[in-house]
């Protein structure tokens, strides 16, 4: 589950502005629901639960606004530590004056 949300992700941040408070909400919206949905049809498929697609809608709404609200609260630093691993990754940070 986490897999594909990491896919889904390095698909987006190629496609999408990292700047945007907007994109980066929805971007969290579709991955929880992504990872819920497949969550649950794991556990329906392994353990045999019934279906019962109100009470799913209804902590998947809780969760997914718990992790709107965390993210808007915490983004200022997300968004910081995303741009410092990503200055370490791509290499930006090259003393030139050995060359």
């Amino acid at each position: 589950m986490y897999g594909v949300t990491g896919l889904i992700g390095g698909y987006l941040d190629k496609n999408f502005s990292k700047d945007s408070r907007i994109t980066f909400i929805i971007m969290i919206i579709g991955t929880t629901v992504i990872v819920e949905v497949i969550n649950y049809i794991m556990n329906i498929v392994i353990f045999s639960i019934p279906v019962e697609i109100i009470s799913f809608i209804k902590v998947m709404a809780i969760e997914v606004l718990y992790n709107v609200i965390l993210t808007i609260i915490l983004y200022p630093i997300i968004q910081i530590g995303g741009y410092r691993l990503e200055n370490i990754f791509k290499g930006q940070n090259v003393l030139t004056r050995y060359f």
